[in-house]
Protein backbone atom coordinates (compact mmCIF):
# COMPACT_ATOMS: atom_id res chain seq x y z
CA UNK A 1 0.00 0.00 0.00
CA UNK A 2 1.05 3.62 -0.80
CA UNK A 3 1.94 5.89 2.36
CA UNK A 4 -0.70 7.88 3.26
CA UNK A 5 -1.02 11.39 2.47
CA UNK A 6 0.11 14.22 4.40
CA UNK A 7 -2.41 16.11 6.28
CA UNK A 8 -0.45 19.28 5.95
CA UNK A 9 1.12 20.28 2.67
CA UNK A 10 4.08 20.87 1.48
CA UNK A 11 5.52 19.23 4.28
CA UNK A 12 9.19 19.08 4.09
CA UNK A 13 9.45 15.92 2.09
CA UNK A 14 6.73 15.01 0.06
CA UNK A 15 8.89 15.54 -3.11
CA UNK A 16 8.44 11.96 -4.10
CA UNK A 17 5.14 10.88 -2.20
CA UNK A 18 6.19 11.61 1.55
CA UNK A 19 9.26 9.67 1.23
CA UNK A 20 10.54 7.66 4.01
CA UNK A 21 14.11 8.81 5.64
CA UNK A 22 16.32 6.88 6.88
CA UNK A 23 20.11 7.05 8.56
CA UNK A 24 23.36 5.15 8.61
CA UNK A 25 25.81 6.60 11.20
CA UNK A 26 29.21 5.04 10.94
CA UNK A 27 30.97 4.71 14.18
CA UNK A 28 32.65 1.48 13.96
CA UNK A 29 36.08 2.84 14.29
CA UNK A 30 39.07 2.47 16.60
CA UNK A 31 40.36 6.03 16.61
CA UNK A 32 43.82 5.14 17.28
CA UNK A 33 44.52 9.04 17.22
CA UNK A 34 43.01 9.89 19.85
CA UNK A 35 45.17 8.19 22.38
CA UNK A 36 42.36 6.92 24.49
CA UNK A 37 40.57 3.78 25.95
CA UNK A 38 37.50 5.83 25.25
CA UNK A 39 36.03 4.99 22.25
CA UNK A 40 36.52 7.88 20.00
CA UNK A 41 32.80 8.23 19.40
CA UNK A 42 31.99 8.70 23.03
CA UNK A 43 34.41 11.30 23.51
CA UNK A 44 32.79 14.36 24.60
CA UNK A 45 31.66 18.00 22.99
CA UNK A 46 30.35 20.29 25.08
CA UNK A 47 28.93 17.38 27.38
CA UNK A 48 27.74 14.89 24.73
CA UNK A 49 29.58 12.68 22.82
CA UNK A 50 30.39 13.12 18.83
CA UNK A 51 28.37 10.44 18.32
CA UNK A 52 25.28 12.08 19.45
CA UNK A 53 25.90 15.36 18.27
CA UNK A 54 25.77 13.36 14.49
CA UNK A 55 22.62 11.74 15.52
CA UNK A 56 21.16 14.86 16.77
CA UNK A 57 21.85 16.70 13.49
CA UNK A 58 19.00 14.66 12.05
CA UNK A 59 16.43 16.12 13.64
CA UNK A 60 14.86 18.12 11.01
CA UNK A 61 14.33 14.97 8.72
CA UNK A 62 13.08 12.77 11.73
CA UNK A 63 14.18 9.31 10.22
CA UNK A 64 12.04 6.21 10.63
CA UNK A 65 14.97 4.74 11.31
CA UNK A 66 18.25 5.46 12.34
CA UNK A 67 21.11 2.45 12.44
CA UNK A 68 24.68 3.17 14.22
CA UNK A 69 26.97 1.06 13.11
CA UNK A 70 29.23 -0.23 15.66
CA UNK A 71 32.43 -2.06 15.96
CA UNK A 72 35.67 -1.06 18.24
CA UNK A 73 34.27 -1.28 22.04
CA UNK A 74 30.70 -1.81 20.48
CA UNK A 75 29.19 -2.35 23.86
CA UNK A 76 29.97 0.90 25.40
CA UNK A 77 28.84 2.35 22.18
CA UNK A 78 25.42 0.89 22.22
CA UNK A 79 24.82 1.52 25.71
CA UNK A 80 25.87 5.14 25.80
CA UNK A 81 23.86 6.02 22.43
CA UNK A 82 20.62 3.77 24.12
CA UNK A 83 20.80 5.51 27.31
CA UNK A 84 21.35 9.43 25.31
CA UNK A 85 19.36 8.91 22.04
CA UNK A 86 16.31 11.00 21.52
CA UNK A 87 13.43 9.17 20.73
CA UNK A 88 12.22 10.51 17.76
CA UNK A 89 16.10 9.39 15.84
CA UNK A 90 14.68 5.80 16.31
CA UNK A 91 17.68 3.98 16.93
CA UNK A 92 18.75 0.11 16.31
CA UNK A 93 22.19 -0.80 15.77
CA UNK A 94 24.44 -3.27 13.88
CA UNK A 95 28.28 -4.39 14.16
CA UNK A 96 30.90 -4.37 12.08
CA UNK A 97 33.07 -7.91 12.72
CA UNK A 98 35.61 -6.88 10.88
CA UNK A 99 36.55 -3.24 9.91
CA UNK A 100 37.23 -3.26 6.21
CA UNK A 101 36.52 0.06 5.17
CA UNK A 102 33.19 2.63 4.73
CA UNK A 103 31.52 0.39 2.13
CA UNK A 104 31.45 -2.63 4.22
CA UNK A 105 30.49 -0.26 7.24
CA UNK A 106 27.42 1.09 4.70
CA UNK A 107 26.45 -2.54 3.87
CA UNK A 108 26.17 -3.76 7.62
CA UNK A 109 24.07 -0.75 8.20
CA UNK A 110 22.04 -1.59 5.10
CA UNK A 111 21.35 -5.08 6.15
CA UNK A 112 20.11 -4.11 9.43
CA UNK A 113 17.84 -1.22 7.83
CA UNK A 114 16.34 -3.82 5.77
CA UNK A 115 15.67 -6.19 8.26
CA UNK A 116 14.55 -3.58 11.12
CA UNK A 117 11.77 -2.46 8.07
CA UNK A 118 11.16 -5.91 7.25
CA UNK A 119 10.16 -6.69 10.88
CA UNK A 120 7.98 -3.24 11.15
CA UNK A 121 6.15 -3.18 7.54
CA UNK A 122 3.19 -5.32 6.79
CA UNK A 123 3.49 -4.19 3.20
CA UNK A 124 6.38 -3.98 0.59
CA UNK A 125 9.01 -1.52 1.30
CA UNK A 126 9.06 1.84 -0.38
CA UNK A 127 12.57 1.33 -2.12
CA UNK A 128 12.45 5.00 -3.63
CA UNK A 129 13.07 6.31 0.02
CA UNK A 130 16.27 7.82 0.87
CA UNK A 131 19.00 6.63 3.02
CA UNK A 132 21.90 9.07 4.42
CA UNK A 133 25.02 7.73 5.49
CA UNK A 134 26.78 9.48 8.28
CA UNK A 135 29.97 9.54 9.69
CA UNK A 136 30.09 9.20 13.56
CA UNK A 137 32.89 11.84 14.03
CA UNK A 138 31.76 15.16 12.21
CA UNK A 139 30.01 16.70 15.53
CA UNK A 140 29.54 20.14 13.69
CA UNK A 141 27.37 19.18 11.46
CA UNK A 142 24.23 21.54 11.55
CA UNK A 143 20.74 20.11 11.20
CA UNK A 144 20.16 22.61 8.52
CA UNK A 145 22.64 21.38 6.51
CA UNK A 146 20.69 18.10 6.87
CA UNK A 147 17.87 19.01 6.13
CA UNK A 148 18.96 20.84 2.73
CA UNK A 149 20.60 17.73 1.73
CA UNK A 150 17.52 15.75 2.17
CA UNK A 151 15.58 18.28 0.26
CA UNK A 152 17.56 19.07 -2.27
CA UNK A 153 18.25 15.03 -3.11
CA UNK A 154 14.94 14.06 -2.90
CA UNK A 155 13.24 16.98 -5.04
CA UNK A 156 15.94 16.97 -7.51
CA UNK A 157 15.21 13.13 -8.46
CA UNK A 158 19.10 12.10 -7.91
CA UNK A 159 20.36 8.59 -7.24
CA UNK A 160 22.91 10.03 -4.61
CA UNK A 161 24.00 13.45 -3.70
CA UNK A 162 27.10 14.03 -2.05
CA UNK A 163 27.74 16.73 0.66
CA UNK A 164 30.55 18.71 -0.38
CA UNK A 165 33.05 21.24 0.99
CA UNK A 166 35.69 23.38 -0.82
CA UNK A 167 39.19 24.25 1.00
CA UNK A 168 42.18 26.24 -0.69
CA UNK A 169 43.95 22.77 0.37
CA UNK A 170 42.19 19.96 1.08
CA UNK A 171 45.18 17.69 1.47
CA UNK A 172 44.40 14.35 2.66
CA UNK A 173 40.44 14.70 1.30
CA UNK A 174 39.07 12.52 -1.15
CA UNK A 175 38.45 14.85 -4.08
CA UNK A 176 35.34 15.71 -5.95
CA UNK A 177 35.87 14.64 -9.29
CA UNK A 178 32.74 16.54 -11.78
CA UNK A 179 31.67 16.03 -15.45
CA UNK A 180 31.69 19.24 -17.60
CA UNK A 181 27.87 19.72 -17.14
CA UNK A 182 28.18 19.98 -13.10
CA UNK A 183 27.47 16.55 -12.20
CA UNK A 184 29.58 14.40 -9.71
CA UNK A 185 31.20 11.62 -11.44
CA UNK A 186 33.17 10.08 -8.59
CA UNK A 187 35.55 10.57 -5.51
CA UNK A 188 38.69 9.65 -5.52
CA UNK A 189 40.98 9.28 -2.30
CA UNK A 190 44.14 11.39 -2.02
CA UNK A 191 46.15 8.23 -1.33
CA UNK A 192 44.76 7.18 -5.35
CA UNK A 193 44.91 10.71 -6.68
CA UNK A 194 47.33 12.03 -9.68
CA UNK A 195 48.56 15.08 -9.11
CA UNK A 196 46.17 16.63 -11.06
CA UNK A 197 43.20 15.37 -8.90
CA UNK A 198 45.02 16.51 -5.89
CA UNK A 199 44.89 20.02 -7.34
CA UNK A 200 41.22 20.03 -6.90
CA UNK A 201 39.84 22.08 -3.79
CA UNK A 202 36.55 20.62 -3.71
CA UNK A 203 35.97 17.66 -1.21
CA UNK A 204 34.20 14.97 -0.07
CA UNK A 205 33.08 15.26 3.40
CA UNK A 206 31.59 11.81 3.97
CA UNK A 207 27.66 12.53 4.04
CA UNK A 208 25.25 11.14 1.63
CA UNK A 209 21.92 10.71 0.51
CA UNK A 210 21.40 7.74 -1.20
CA UNK A 211 18.08 6.23 -3.16
CA UNK A 212 17.24 3.13 -1.40
CA UNK A 213 17.25 0.69 -4.26
CA UNK A 214 20.46 2.00 -5.79
CA UNK A 215 22.56 1.20 -2.62
CA UNK A 216 22.55 -2.05 -2.23
CA UNK A 217 22.89 -3.06 -5.94
CA UNK A 218 26.22 -0.12 -6.21
CA UNK A 219 27.64 -1.56 -2.72
CA UNK A 220 27.87 -4.89 -3.95
CA UNK A 221 29.23 -3.56 -7.48
CA UNK A 222 32.48 -2.16 -4.99
CA UNK A 223 35.74 -3.64 -5.20
CA UNK A 224 39.12 -3.60 -2.31
CA UNK A 225 41.02 -2.02 -5.78
CA UNK A 226 42.99 0.57 -3.70
CA UNK A 227 45.69 1.46 -2.20
CA UNK A 228 44.14 0.45 1.25
CA UNK A 229 42.40 -2.80 0.03
CA UNK A 230 39.52 -1.95 1.72
CA UNK A 231 35.67 -1.59 0.40
CA UNK A 232 35.23 2.76 -0.12
CA UNK A 233 31.62 4.07 0.13
CA UNK A 234 32.84 6.56 -2.20
CA UNK A 235 33.45 4.03 -5.10
CA UNK A 236 29.52 3.65 -4.97
CA UNK A 237 29.68 7.34 -6.78
CA UNK A 238 31.53 6.01 -9.61
CA UNK A 239 29.18 2.86 -9.48
CA UNK A 240 26.16 4.86 -10.12
CA UNK A 241 27.74 7.51 -12.57
CA UNK A 242 28.81 5.25 -14.55
CA UNK A 243 25.36 3.55 -14.73
CA UNK A 244 23.67 6.52 -16.14
CA UNK A 245 22.40 7.37 -12.55
CA UNK A 246 22.72 11.32 -11.54
CA UNK A 247 24.51 11.99 -9.01
CA UNK A 248 24.14 15.92 -6.86
CA UNK A 249 26.05 17.80 -4.91
CA UNK A 250 25.22 20.09 -1.91
CA UNK A 251 27.57 22.68 -0.64
CA UNK A 252 28.39 23.16 3.23
CA UNK A 253 30.85 25.41 4.77
CA UNK A 254 34.38 23.38 5.65
CA UNK A 255 34.40 23.84 9.38
CA UNK A 256 30.75 22.94 9.73
CA UNK A 257 31.93 19.18 8.24
CA UNK A 258 35.19 19.20 9.84
CA UNK A 259 36.12 15.01 11.39
CA UNK A 260 37.45 14.84 14.92
CA UNK A 261 40.63 12.27 14.84
CA UNK A 262 42.66 13.53 17.83
CA UNK A 263 42.28 15.55 20.88
CA UNK A 264 43.56 18.70 19.30
CA UNK A 265 40.80 18.43 16.29
CA UNK A 266 38.36 17.83 19.31
CA UNK A 267 39.41 20.86 21.01
CA UNK A 268 39.07 22.88 17.71
CA UNK A 269 35.38 21.63 17.51
CA UNK A 270 34.74 22.08 21.31
CA UNK A 271 36.23 25.73 20.70
CA UNK A 272 33.97 26.24 17.45
CA UNK A 273 30.67 24.33 19.57
CA UNK A 274 31.04 26.20 22.22
CA UNK A 275 30.59 29.81 20.53
CA UNK A 276 27.46 28.88 18.72
CA UNK A 277 26.30 27.51 22.33
CA UNK A 278 27.20 31.12 23.55
CA UNK A 279 25.51 33.22 21.02
CA UNK A 280 22.42 30.83 21.34
CA UNK A 281 22.08 32.06 24.36
CA UNK A 282 23.21 35.66 23.91
CA UNK A 283 20.42 36.64 21.47
CA UNK A 284 18.14 35.01 24.25
CA UNK A 285 18.59 37.03 27.18
CA UNK A 286 21.45 35.55 29.07
CA UNK A 287 24.39 37.88 29.50
CA UNK A 288 28.01 37.26 29.72
CA UNK A 289 30.21 39.45 30.55
CA UNK A 290 33.01 37.43 29.09
CA UNK A 291 31.88 35.05 26.16
CA UNK A 292 35.36 33.67 25.69
CA UNK A 293 35.65 32.85 29.64
CA UNK A 294 32.15 31.02 30.07
CA UNK A 295 31.50 27.25 29.14
CA UNK A 296 28.16 26.14 28.60
CA UNK A 297 27.24 22.47 27.61
CA UNK A 298 25.02 21.70 24.87
CA UNK A 299 21.91 20.20 27.03
CA UNK A 300 22.04 23.07 30.21
CA UNK A 301 18.94 25.45 30.05
CA UNK A 302 18.19 29.24 31.31
CA UNK A 303 15.30 31.87 32.15
CA UNK A 304 15.97 35.50 30.91
CA UNK A 305 18.08 37.66 32.43
CA UNK A 306 20.42 35.39 33.47
CA UNK A 307 24.23 36.96 34.23
CA UNK A 308 27.24 34.79 33.91
CA UNK A 309 30.61 36.12 35.61
CA UNK A 310 33.73 34.86 33.72
CA UNK A 311 35.33 31.49 34.68
CA UNK A 312 31.82 30.06 34.49
CA UNK A 313 31.57 26.63 33.60
CA UNK A 314 27.67 25.25 33.65
CA UNK A 315 27.69 21.23 32.37
CA UNK A 316 25.49 18.38 32.04
CA UNK A 317 22.08 19.17 32.07
CA UNK A 318 21.44 21.71 34.86
CA UNK A 319 18.58 24.48 34.65
CA UNK A 320 19.11 28.14 35.71
CA UNK A 321 16.05 29.96 36.82
CA UNK A 322 14.84 33.80 35.48
CA UNK A 323 17.29 36.35 37.01
CA UNK A 324 20.05 34.38 38.27
CA UNK A 325 23.84 35.47 39.01
CA UNK A 326 26.62 32.44 38.34
CA UNK A 327 29.65 33.02 39.02
CA UNK A 328 32.77 34.20 38.64
CA UNK A 329 34.88 30.98 39.66
CA UNK A 330 32.20 28.99 39.49
CA UNK A 331 31.13 25.20 38.24
CA UNK A 332 28.04 23.80 38.25
CA UNK A 333 27.34 20.12 37.00
CA UNK A 334 23.86 18.56 36.22
CA UNK A 335 22.21 21.32 39.08
CA UNK A 336 18.84 22.96 39.57
CA UNK A 337 19.17 26.86 40.25
CA UNK A 338 15.52 28.40 41.30
CA UNK A 339 14.55 31.80 40.29
CA UNK A 340 16.92 34.56 41.15
CA UNK A 341 19.53 32.76 43.44
CA UNK A 342 23.13 33.68 43.47
CA UNK A 343 25.89 31.31 42.91
CA UNK A 344 29.80 32.68 43.28
CA UNK A 345 33.09 30.98 43.68
CA UNK A 346 31.67 27.61 44.49
CA UNK A 347 30.93 24.47 43.01
CA UNK A 348 27.53 22.19 43.04
CA UNK A 349 27.07 18.39 41.71
CA UNK A 350 23.49 16.98 41.39
CA UNK A 351 22.66 19.80 43.53
CA UNK A 352 19.62 21.86 43.91
CA UNK A 353 19.38 26.04 44.92
CA UNK A 354 16.17 27.08 45.98
CA UNK A 355 14.84 30.49 44.12
CA UNK A 356 16.37 33.42 46.17
CA UNK A 357 19.18 31.38 47.71
CA UNK A 358 22.84 32.39 47.92
CA UNK A 359 25.68 30.02 47.63
CA UNK A 360 29.02 31.30 48.38
CA UNK A 361 32.00 31.80 48.10
CA UNK A 362 33.68 28.83 48.53
CA UNK A 363 30.96 26.59 48.81
CA UNK A 364 31.19 22.83 47.63
CA UNK A 365 27.81 21.51 47.42
CA UNK A 366 28.23 17.37 46.78
CA UNK A 367 25.54 15.37 45.36
CA UNK A 368 21.94 15.45 46.98
CA UNK A 369 22.50 18.81 48.42
CA UNK A 370 19.28 21.24 48.68
CA UNK A 371 19.50 24.88 49.86
CA UNK A 372 16.10 25.81 50.72
CA UNK A 373 14.53 28.46 49.59
CA UNK A 374 16.24 32.15 50.25
CA UNK A 375 18.54 30.51 52.32
CA UNK A 376 22.58 30.75 51.97
CA UNK A 377 25.63 28.24 52.36
CA UNK A 378 29.24 28.67 51.56
CA UNK A 379 32.23 29.20 53.76
CA UNK A 380 32.13 32.92 54.42
CA UNK A 381 28.94 34.86 54.64
CA UNK A 382 26.76 37.54 56.76
CA UNK A 383 24.64 34.99 58.59
CA UNK A 384 22.84 38.59 59.68
CA UNK A 385 21.70 39.04 56.03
Amino acid sequence: MPAAPCLLWPCLHCYNGCVPVYAIILAAGEGSRMRSVRPKPLHLICGRPMVMHVIHSLELVTPDRSVVVVGHAAERVTKRVQDDAPVWANVSFAEQLVQRGTGDAASVGLQALDVSTLANASDDIDDTSTVLVLTGDTPLLRKETIDELVTHHESNGLAATVLVASLPDATGYGRIVRTKDGRVERIVEERDATADEKRINEFNTGIYAFRRDLLGPALRRVTPNNAQKEYYLTDVISVLSGMGHRVGAVVADAAETQGVNDRWQLALAERELRARTNRRWLLNGVTMLDPRQTFIDVDVTFGRDVTLFPGTIIQGRTVIGSGCEIGPQTRLVDCVVGDGAIVENSVARDSEIGIGARVGPYANLVPGTRVADGQQAGAFYDSSE
